[in-house]
């Protein structure tokens, strides 16, 4: 496997476990509310491409891995948007704006290299005085370009609001842009935030590409596959995302991240950033 393999699969350590046994009342609730400690989330993500409208705008959905295949949410690019942008819905057959199934959107910059992940209320322009109502930013994802055409792993780094002492995300409703996510990044106001960034594959001689140890939760060879971590801890796996066949990948994400969190990292890296290849 050369270059085009990137971020290659180790040998099966440990064979695909099922998720460990997840229940929930509210489905809302569950898809934003951050994993337990201790516990990892391990999920499913499939594209569904059939059909003509659909290889230009797929339908991606998110399942538990168990035996029931829980489904937890729905995912679809916006047509008709200057920029990428995604719906998240808690229905697979409602993906409308409007819709009482919305629960969030990803939203990208115009070269499709950074991303701000949203929650379902409202936009600060419409939020009440007190910005109770207003619109979280969940995440955000900035893709590292690739200026010189260079081929190798892809670099990206995530944002996500810290955790207080009860383990729960600090809410940031942001009154415009300039107080996003991205623009405190970028200006290193780091309090309540956490950065995470994409665990950088080891070269192998023996397979002439970059591998990732995902123990046998990934199978197949794919670009889009990574593994994100925070740097003092590298090998605390908090989200990990792989093919295992053309249109169905593994997905497994642990405390801090909720399910919107994630499955939002995973559509961002669907979107096509040709400044990034």
């Amino acid at each position: 496997m050369g270059l085009s393999c990137l971020a290659s699969v180790l040998p099966k350590d440990t064979l695909t476990a099922p998720s460990p046994e997840i229940e929930f009342d509210n489905l809302e609730k569950f898809v934003l509310e951050p994993a337990a400690q201790g516990v990892t989330v391990k999920c499913r993500v499939t594209r569904d491409q059939r059909g003509m409208d659909k290889s230009l705008y797929p339908l991606y959905y998110l399942h538990l891995d168990n035996e029931q295949k829980t489904f937890l949410l729905a995912g679809r690019k916006r047509k008709k948007s200057a920029t990428s942008n995604y719906l998240i819905s808690i229905d697979a057959t409602d993906l409308s704006r409007g819709g009482e199934n919305f629960v969030g959107k990803l939203r990208s910059n115009l070269m499709g290299t950074k991303f701000t992940v949203f929650d379902n209320n409202v936009n600060p322009d419409r939020a009440l005085p007190d910005m109770s109502n207003a619109r979280q930013e969940l995440a955000a994802i900035v893709y590292e370009t690739n200026v010189l055409g260079m081929k190798g792993p892809r670099r990206m780094m995530v944002i996500i609001p810290g955790m207080d002492k009860d383990n729960e995300r600090v809410p940031l409703r942001p009154r415009n842009d300039c107080d996003g996510l991205l623009i405190r990044h970028q200006n290193r106001r780091m309090e309540n935030l956490i950065e995470l960034h994409n665990k950088t594959p080891v070269w192998n001689e023996d397979s002439a590409s970059h591998v990732l140890n995902f123990n046998g939760r990934v199978t197949q060879a794919s670009i889009k596959n990574f593994q994100i971590v925070h740097n003092k801890d590298l090998d605390y796996i908090v989200m990990q995302f792989g093919r295992i066949a053309d249109d169905i990948f593994t997905l497994d994400y642990k405390y801090p991240l909720c399910a919107v969190q994630a499955f939002a990292i995973a559509l961002s890296s669907f979107d096509g950033k040709i400044a990034c290849e």
